[in-house]
């Protein structure tokens, strides 16, 4: 998603295109997050984007930060929408849109009742999330 100041001109929009980002002041992902750094920016190379970050946020507070104090915008995972600061707000990207795998490891022979737990609502909470994104 497109987050951006929540005054921004193109909060106007429903949804915002790759093409909408040229120009603006680009908050990216750092490097300390290198597998949503490389989606974010293969994602503007498939659309022809070519975006020179005027910052780069080493988390999702630095990066909300860094939009709402600079007037800039930036592209995060939706889950970002849960921790948005007033005076930013989101929009979904235009198109087809990049996805991040996530992956659940642990050891059988951990008998934790919490992980126990957290294995027996993995579908419903899966299913909860992503009505969300969508």
């Amino acid at each position: 998603m497109v987050v951006l100041p929540s005054n921004h001109r193109l909060a106007a929009l429903k949804s915002i295109g790759p093409r909408d980002l040229v120009g603006e002041p680009f908050v990216a992902v750092s490097n300390t997050a290198p597998v949503l750094r490389a989606i974010i920016d293969n994602f503007l190379k498939r659309w022809g984007v070519k975006i020179t970050p005027a910052h780069e946020a080493d988390h999702l507070s630095m990066g909300m930060s860094l939009i709402a104090s600079t007037g800039g915008v930036g592209l995060l995972p939706a889950y970002a929408k849960n921790f948005l600061l007033s005076s930013v707000t989101s929009r979904p990207l235009k198109g087809a849109t990049p996805t991040i795998d996530l992956v659940l490891g642990y050891r059988e022979s951990n008998k934790s009742p919490i992980l126990k737990l957290l294995l027996s609502r993995l579908d419903e909470l899966v299913a909860r999330v992503s009505s969300k994104i969508r």
